[in-house]
């Protein structure tokens, strides 16, 4: 018994020592960058945050840094939004810039015919929701096949797994959606 009340009072103190959850703000709205899902844990987690960025684009653009895994979001002044994602896996990843042509809330999914020869065993539809691969949000890039979209699979962000699609956390995505337009430039870089 005096063990159980150890391990519980050192519960207690870890639990009140825990620090509690900052949010950075979001610049434009001076609101918090809070998740909307919930929260992947820490340790798996690559935060989203706002960074310096010294580059060479316009605010307003989106560019993907597939040898970094992250995705920026170019404020100006000097700042990005910086969000981690996973990228196309060896022989899938890309390079080039693309514009937002179209966007999407919990979008439905048909997989290419490409996508089907190397997995017949995908469905032919998916009707958009928590378990559709594409997640919550997605940005159709251009008239290619490719988009930056949420992910079911938290655990693939900052890996190299997809057939060329830029994946993002739900929670990530969403707060893209929300300040990407129809017309944005997307550039991808390896």
């Amino acid at each position: 018994m005096r063990r159980f009340a150890l391990l519980a009072g050192l519960l207690t103190a870890f639990a009140a020592a825990a620090p509690a959850a900052a949010y950075e703000i979001d610049p434009l709205t001076r609101q918090p960058l809070a998740p909307l899902f919930g929260t992947v844990p820490q340790a798996t987690a690559i935060p989203r945050e706002i960074v310096q960025y010294d580059g060479r684009y316009a605010p307003g653009t989106v560019v993907v840094s597939t040898s970094e895994r992250r995705l920026y979001y170019v404020l100006g002044n000097g700042q990005a939004v910086r969000y981690g994602v996973g990228v196309g896996r060896p022989g899938f990843d890309w390079a080039g810039t693309k514009t937002v042509s179209r966007k999407a809330e919990w979008p439905s999914w048909t997989p290419p015919a490409q996508m089907l020869r190397r997995r017949p065993d995908l469905p032919r539809h998916m009707k958009g929701g928590p378990d559709n691969p594409l997640g919550a949000r997605a940005l159709y890039l251009g008239s290619s096949l490719y988009r930056i979209h949420g992910s079911n699979e938290p655990e693939t962000i900052g890996q190299a797994v997809s057939s060329g699609c830029i994946r993002m956390l739900n929670d990530d995505v969403v707060d893209l959606y929300e300040r990407v337009k129809v017309g944005t430039r997307v550039v991808v870089i390896r």
